[in-house]
Formats: C-alpha cells, sequence, structure tokens
C-alpha cells in the first residue's frame, strides 16, 4: 500500500471512488462526490491533507480536510478543523484500510499545527483513531439541543491543550452543503457518471421530507419529479411531478403541520402540547434543504 498526495490527474477516479464509496450507504444515491469535487477550490480546502491511498497503483482509498470553526459561548469564533469525505473502495472496506488512511493522515495534520477536529461519523469505527463525543469537550452540534450527548458528533484534539476546556457550538462549513445550495449544478455534474439505482435501505440515516419533516421510509412516502422518477428529499404530500403542492412560507408550514400533533404524540414517550411541537419545528425546520438558508 501507498499513501500519497492526490494529483489533479486523480480528481476523476477518486470522485468515482466517492461516488463508489457512498451510494445508498446513508441516503438513496450520495452526495460526496460532488462536494469533493467542489471543495478542491474552497479556501477551506487543505491541499496539504489531500491523500490517496494506492493498491499496486490503483486508487483504492481517499481523504480530504477543510478548516472550520467553533463558535465559543461568548461569541468569538475559535479555529477548528474538520475532514471527510473518506472513501475506500468497496471490495478494501472492513479490512482496516481506512483507519490505517485515516491514522496516516491525522498524524500528518498534528505535524502542521492543526489541534482540533470535530466531525460527524460512527464512533464504533473512530474511536480506534481517537476520537469520542465532541460533548465530553464541552463542544455542542449546532442540530441538537445543547444538553445532548449526541452520538454521532465526534472530536479530538490532537494537540494537548488546545482546546483548553473551552465551551463552544460546531457547524459543518458550508462547503459540505454545496449540492443543497446548488441543486442544479449537482443534478448537471451526476449526470455525467453512470446511471446508478437510488434506494432507501436499512442502516441508512433517518430521512425526513425536506419540507414538512415527515419520515421517508418506504419509496410510496416519496414524491416524484418532472419524469416520474423517485425524489428522496420531499413526502409525496409536498412535492409531485417536479414541483411544490404547496406555495408556503416557513411559517406556515409548521403552522400547517402543528395541527397534526395529536398524530406524532403517539410515537412521543412525552406527549407535546401545540406550542411545544411548533418550537421544536423551529428548531428543525431551518436545517431543512427547503428552509436553509
Amino acid at each position: 500500500m501507498n499513501i500519497r498526495l492526490e494529483e489533479k490527474k486523480d480528481w476523476r477516479e477518486v470522485e468515482n471512488l466517492t461516488r463508489d464509496a457512498f451510494w445508498n450507504v446513508y441516503k438513496p444515491g450520495c452526495l460526496e462526490h460532488y462536494v469533493l469535487n467542489r471543495y478542491r477550490n474552497n479556501p477551506d480546502f487543505i491541499p496539504e491533507l489531500d491523500f490517496v491511498m494506492e493498491d499496486n497503483g490503483k486508487i483504492i482509498g481517499h481523504v480530504m480536510f477543510s478548516k472550520a470553526e467553533i463558535v465559543l459561548d461568548d461569541g468569538t469564533k475559535f479555529p477548528s478543523w474538520t475532514f471527510g469525505p473518506i472513501s475506500i473502495h468497496p471490495n478494501y472496506k472492513r479490512k482496516g484500510y481506512g483507519l490505517k488512511l485515516l491514522q496516516y493522515a491525522l498524524d500528518k495534520a498534528r505535524r502542521m499545527g492543526i489541534g482540533l477536529l470535530c466531525m460527524e461519523g460512527n464512533i464504533d469505527f473512530y474511536k480506534h483513531a481517537g476520537f469520542d463525543l465532541a460533548s465530553k469537550l464541552k463542544i455542542h452540534y449546532h442540530a441538537e439541543p445543547r444538553e445532548s450527548d449526541v452520538p454521532y458528533f465526534l472530536a479530538q484534539e490532537l494537540i494537548s491543550g488546545y482546546w483548553s476546556g473551552r465551551e463552544g457550538t460546531y457547524c459543518p462549513p458550508a462547503g459540505y452543503f454545496v449540492a443543497d445550495a446548488d441543486p442544479a449544478g449537482f443534478e448537471a455534474y451526476e449526470a455525467t457518471f453512470p446511471a446508478k439505482v437510488k434506494s432507501l435501505q436499512p442502516g441508512q440515516l433517518p430521512q425526513f421530507c425536506q419540507s414538512c419533516g415527515m419520515p421517508l421510509t418506504r419509496n410510496e412516502d416519496c414524491g416524484t419529479n418532472a419524469d416520474g422518477s423517485i425524489n428522496y428529499d420531499y413526502c409525496k404530500y409536498c412535492y409531485a411531478d417536479g414541483h411544490f403542492l404547496q406555495e408556503m412560507t416557513m411559517d406556515q408550514m409548521i403552522e400547517h403541520c402543528a395541527q397534526f400533533v395529536d398524530e406524532v404524540n403517539k410515537n412521543m414517550p412525552k406527549p407535546m402540547t401545540r406550542d411545544e411541537y411548533k418550537q421544536m419545528m423551529y428548531g428543525f425546520f431551518p436545517m431543512l434543504k427547503r428552509w436553509r438558508k
């Protein structure tokens, strides 16, 4: 195995690798290859930490790093970093190659003076590379209640004392949301690859309608595109034939959804009032694709 810096000649091969590695893993289809494609021209991208792993000259792994920040409780911004996507070819997964690539990159990052990494991932894997729940360092995730021990939000102090007991809130860099910010650009880019079948599968992250927040658990729950294909971003009550079924503001959508609080309470350990449900939605809806700014 050989680990080296990515070169321009590798770009398309690495994007194909990333697409293959993430397809239908966390959601129907994937976005990670487009994030990578656009990130190389992002000022937050760190080319000195853009590595590929080769097996007999074939690229079988890749990882990239980005600058990030944490907003401290006093409102000041504190420099941190993140990484990902980290991709391993499907034929090489669960054989230790991902951990070897990550440990190599983390050592290089530490030598560059990178003191703190925050990321989203599975702790059962990333604990082997030194990561733990970010809440243990008093780093909160922007999309979860402040008091939560968010199981997928992880952090590691690469340089001892760098964080030094501070407290603050982390939000992923805007570059990771590029597909949501430019859906037409993503669709045009995706069309340059061989077609793959998207599907809802067991083990994926929970999928929610990006307009009303309804859980999407079956293809039958989902809306449709203009060509009749399944749209996995929106439910059938919000989106059909390539357009939204209701023209409304986020506030109006929340008022609309609040009338179903009794139905929601059937699956809640503690029933919520209509006002409590609306308050929860005001924390959740700004992160949905239709309302995200």
